[in-house]
């Protein structure tokens, strides 16, 4: 089954910029336009594509079909590149899963490494960033796994590393919380901060220094979404939570922040998943993600 070049732009676009009116106007085509484009793709393929409303999103299928627009752009621009026909060629987009950490240490430095790619970056926890691969819905992910790990059906895996996390907290939030030290009652007292319902790094910590096989009950927690504002948090006494070391050395250093166990880090193996069909085209950014991460990460 032939699908249309036009359609599949129409249908990118609406996914990327939420809106009929909007993705119009980067297409330069009328409102109208774009929905007939729409409507003729999902005729094409007998089901839905977009969810219409505010913003619009994509169907599964829509998001596949998405994906496989934006690989498409990928191949091509390789190819005109190795043609010597890229001067004028639009870059290409790619969709990445990254967790926020690795994202506001090292990956930033990889993706400036590499040439002729818009980066659609889509920020998740580690443990499940490798989830939006299994789906289509991105081309490559920084994932939780180390070698010997089954990568995800259909991508190539590539060990990064090890990030080294700590739990941190102002000299002041210790001294008020933890005076008595890490217990199950010092831990289920003091206020903590996670990023998200997904974060459970926290907790997997504090299993860790009190060795218990399940999960310790953390109920106060601050839910702060922003690497930033999390060290911020910390920094003036919100609440304790763990603290990639390549993140806060200069403020521990400056005992703006103190550990609560300074010889108990919580390890988290990190690895970059890219799709088999693109991998030999992103071969550029595969090295560049490697070579960040072995300077922002200690070796596995």
């Amino acid at each position: 089954m032939h699908l249309d070049q036009n359609h599949l732009a129409a249908l990118t676009a609406v996914l990327r910029y939420g809106s009929f009116d909007m993705a119009a106007q980067a297409l330069a085509l009328t409102p109208s336009a774009v929905s007939q484009r729409i409507k003729a793709l999902e005729d094409r393929t007998g089901a839905a594509v977009v969810i219409r409303g505010h913003p619009c999103v994509g169907t599964a299928l829509g998001k596949r079909i998405a994906r496989y627009h934006d690989d498409v752009g990928v191949l091509e621009t390789k190819l005109l590149r190795d043609l010597g026909l890229h001067q004028n060629a639009p870059p290409a987009r790619l969709r990445i899963a990254v967790n926020a950490d690795s994202l506001a240490t090292w990956c930033v430095d990889a993706l400036a490494q590499t040439d002729g790619l818009l980066f659609d970056l889509l920020v998740d926890d580690q443990s499940h960033s490798a989830d939006w691969l299994k789906r289509g819905e991105v081309a490559a992910a920084v994932t939780l796994g180390t070698f010997g790990d089954r990568p995800v059906p259909g991508c190539d895996q590539f060990p990064l590393g090890t990030e080294a996390y700590l739990a941190t907290a102002s000299p002041a939030f210790v001294a008020r919380w933890f005076s008595q030290g890490i217990t199950v009652e010092t831990l289920r007292q003091a206020p903590v901060l996670v990023f998200n319902n997904k974060d459970t790094l926290q907790h997997d910590w504090a299993a860790q220094v009190l060795g218990t096989a399940s999960s310790v009950h953390l109920p106060n927690q601050h839910y702060i979404p922003s690497t930033a504002a999390f060290t911020h948090a910390a920094r003036l006494g919100l609440g304790w939570g763990m603290q990639p070391i390549s993140l806060v050395q200069e403020m521990l250093h400056r005992q703006e922040l103190v550990t609560l166990t300074p010889d108990q880090p919580l390890k988290i193996p990190l690895s970059w998943q890219v799709s088999r069909i693109l991998a030999p085209t992103l071969t550029n950014l595969t090295k560049a993600i490697q070579t960040a991460a072995k300077s922002g990460l200690p070796p596995l």
